[in-house]
C-alpha cells in the first residue's frame, strides 16, 4: 500500500504554524525573526521533513493558536 502524500492544504497549515511559532512566543511577538524569514524557514523545514520521510498528522480536535 503506497504512503499517502500530504495534501497542499496540510502543508500550508504546517508552514503557517511553524512560521507563527518562529514569530511569536505564546502571545508575545519576538522581534528576532521577521515575517519573511519565518516563512522561508518554515517552508524549508517542511521540505526537509517531507524529504526525510516524516508524516505529520493533525489532531481533528486541535484549535489553531489565536493571535
Amino acid at each position: 500500500m503506497p504512503e499517502p502524500s500530504p495534501s497542499p492544504t496540510i502543508e500550508d497549515e504546517l508552514i503557517e504554524s511553524l512560521a507563527f511559532a518562529l514569530r511569536y512566543e505564546g502571545r508575545k511577538r519576538v522581534h528576532h525573526a521577521d515575517d519573511m524569514m519565518a516563512r522561508i524557514t518554515a517552508e524549508r523545514l517542511v521540505r526537509h521533513l517531507r524529504g526525510s520521510g516524516f508524516t505529520v498528522v493533525k489532531d481533528p480536535d486541535a484549535r489553531a493558536p489565536s493571535t
